[in-house]
């Protein structure tokens, strides 16, 4: 049975609950059953794994202990990972129906087996990322659970130790991407940054989910980002929209206001602000220079 350590509703009666218990291993799959604003927390001495199959929020927040809060409102399909005596806790008004797997593992028992590396590492928080061999493995699991008193013990108890040997290797994969940060990003992770960043100069920057793009925390994103390119992410950002506009202001389709809709600024006057501070002249005094 699931203890009083698993993850606490409130109001309680707003979810239904379907729990399996085997060796090393507690979970449930919990379905919210009416969208109305709920509350979660937890504090526990196992690992807890959670895989949200439908996870869609008009408001909230998501706080896993030693990680920036998060208020992203779309995250099906995304993993979190709480080590064992760390706090979780949120609130959300949901958008559709809250559907997700706890996975409780014990983090002294018969799963972890020091060999595979998992009894040795310090497993670090993680919040909404996106691993697909953990996804899958989390998937034959929840299926399992599906199936209550007619699982496969054996089967289960075998995919939870391909459950943890993912998350240890999940583990070692992101602290070897941060150890390499610390004397700045792989060509890889420039690169992919660098794409990720041109594709959508006129969205909103997302430190969270660059810092997931290649594989490091936020706060070890941040300082390889600067090593690397010389500023700060926001202001990095910032300045590849001038650079774009300018290329833009080049031709004379579209006028300096579209030029400022296309790239994301609230009006002409921020456009007009932000460019005069990274290029020195507004953009009608740029443009007019061109000619």
């Amino acid at each position: 049975m699931i203890e009083t350590t698993g993850v606490v509703f409130s109001p309680e009666s707003i979810v239904h609950r379907q729990p399996s218990s085997w060796r090393g291993l507690d979970a449930e799959i919990v379905q919210l059953s009416r969208l109305e604003p709920f509350e979660y927390r937890l504090c526990g001495p196992r690992h807890l794994l959670i895989a949200s199959h439908r996870g869609e929020r008009n408001d909230g927040e998501t706080l896993v202990e030693g990680l920036p809060r998060s208020t992203r409102r779309e995250f099906s399909r995304r993993l979190t990972f709480v080590p064992a005596g760390s706090e979780f806790s949120g609130w959300q008004a949901p958008r559709a129906l809250y559907r997700v797997s706890y996975f409780y593992i014990d983090p002294v028992g018969p799963l972890v087996d020091p060999e595979l590396g998992s009894g040795k590492l310090d497993l670090e928080p993680r919040l909404f990322f996106d691993d697909p061999a953990l996804w899958a493995t989390v998937e034959k699991l929840t299926r399992e659970i599906e199936r209550g008193a007619e699982a496969d013990r054996l089967y289960v108890e075998a995919l939870g130790v391909v459950l943890v040997t993912e998350l240890a290797r999940h583990n070692q994969a992101s602290h070897g991407a941060e150890e390499q940060s610390r004397g700045g990003l792989a060509a890889w992770q420039r690169r992919a940054l660098d794409e990720r960043i041109e594709a959508h100069l006129a969205e909103p920057l997302s430190l969270m989910e660059l810092a997931e793009q290649v594989r490091l925390s936020p706060r070890h994103f941040a300082r390889a980002f600067k090593q690397s390119f010389g500023q700060p992410p926001h202001q990095y950002h910032l300045a590849r929209r001038i650079e774009r506009a300018k290329a833009m202001l080049g031709h004379r389709d579209m006028s300096v206001t579209e030029i400022a809709v296309s790239l994301g600024f609230a009006d002409t006057s921020a456009f007009s602000t932000t460019f005069r501070r990274f290029a020195g002249e507004t953009p009608r005094d740029y443009r007019r220079a061109l000619a």
